[in-house]
């Protein structure tokens, strides 16, 4: 008899020809799943997109995401989900667009993040469009049960753009930003040392002739070194990186990598055991029938230098779907879990174990 994974195999090969490729010897093409499922099934928004996850202090896993009648709509708030007893609580509208004047606006890619000390925070933008839209936080004193003290970002701040923030040794929080105002696309880091409080924005790590990137996600070395990985909508159909040899005072010159991008949102995360490991979608711009393009495919990587990465999973691989906009973390457990759009209409949840990869 089939198990459910080597039957799953099978309709991936079913759907695209090419959907196994790289994925492990071909025969693996999730490697080490121990859990996978839906954040809710129903709900009272018909779209979501842009999911975060995180642990909180006490081991609760809490997710969030942009809900509403569809991506830039009035109607679209925060959304979050707790997981209790192995089981995730109904949806709960944490913030909208709401504006003194009486009009609402649309809300946009939250982020959860826990710091080593203090209350778990929640960024999220609010703006009609990327180009002109600010940053807002919450926080939770009680693992995301209740939150509190909602304050917009100063000086035009957006916080962390899409991916979570990193935390240095020196308590410092960097958060990976960009900026798309109506053209060009340029990375920058937005910094906290006292949970929020007070915000240092830097000046911009390239120039948009450089490369056109927004939405970083940082990895951590030993040795002080940050790496950020970037999408980018030049054409190239590339990821794209730029490095910092001093804990990101300074960074070099941004780069492509070989890693496909298809203009889709990434993250990455820096395992205990010093690998990096990337969620992306490993397609790029293709016209060629049966092979996966845009966000039809989403797939982890893995590397041990941040720069020579190999592709080891096919989470999804289904034409004229959406996989898309993933979060990555590890939890105390060592388990890894990962979190994306599901078809715009649900929020799909996985957890590995990286002894597997």
């Amino acid at each position: 008899m089939c198990s459910m994974r080597s039957i799953w195999g099978l309709m991936l090969s079913a759907s695209f020809p090419f959907c196994l490729t790289g994925a492990a010897d071909g025969a693996e093409v999730r490697p080490g799943l121990v859990q996978e499922e839906f954040i809710y099934l129903s709900s009272s928004f018909p779209e979501c997109h842009a999911s975060t996850i995180v642990q909180s202090t006490a081991g609760t896993m809490i997710a969030a995401w942009f809900g509403g009648l569809r991506e830039k709509d009035p109607t679209v708030g925060i959304w979050v989900s707790r997981q209790e007893d192995g089981k995730w609580s109904a949806p709960v509208e944490v913030a909208n667009g709401n504006q003194p004047n009486g009009t609402r606006l649309p809300c946009w890619n939250p982020v959860l993040f826990q710091p080593k000390d203090g209350p778990l925070m929640l960024f999220f933008k609010v703006g009609p469009t990327p180009a002109d839209w600010w940053g807002e936080m919450l926080v939770s004193n009680d693992d995301g049960k209740t939150w509190t003290e909602r304050k917009k970002l100063p000086n035009g701040g957006i916080g962390p753009v899409k991916n979570k923030p990193v935390q240095l040794a020196s308590g410092e929080i960097l958060c990976p930003s960009s900026d798309e105002k109506g053209g060009p696309w340029v990375l920058h880091l937005e910094t906290t040392s006292d949970n929020g409080k007070t915000w240092k924005r830097s000046a911009p790590l390239h120039t948009w002739e450089e490369g056109n990137a927004i939405q970083p996600s940082i990895l951590t070395y030993p040795d002080g070194r940050l790496e950020m990985l970037a999408r980018n909508k030049d054409g190239n159909g590339k990821l794209w990186q730029i490095w910092s040899n001093d804990g990101g005072k300074t960074w070099g010159k941004i780069a492509p990598t070989e890693l496909p991008n298809p203009n889709s949102g990434t993250d990455a995360v820096t395992l205990k055991d010093g690998r990096q490991l990337l969620i992306y979608n490993h397609t790029n711009y293709t016209a060629d029938p049966g092979v996966p393009k845009g966000r039809e495919m989403i797939n982890l990587a893995i590397s041990q230098d941040g720069k020579d990465w190999k592709q080891i999973a096919t989470l999804e691989c289904t034409p004229k779907s959406e996989f898309s906009y993933p979060a990555i973390i590890q939890t105390q457990d060592g388990l890894v879990h990962a979190v994306y759009t599901w078809n715009r209409r649900l929020i799909k949840h996985l957890v590995f174990d990286p002894a597997a990869f």
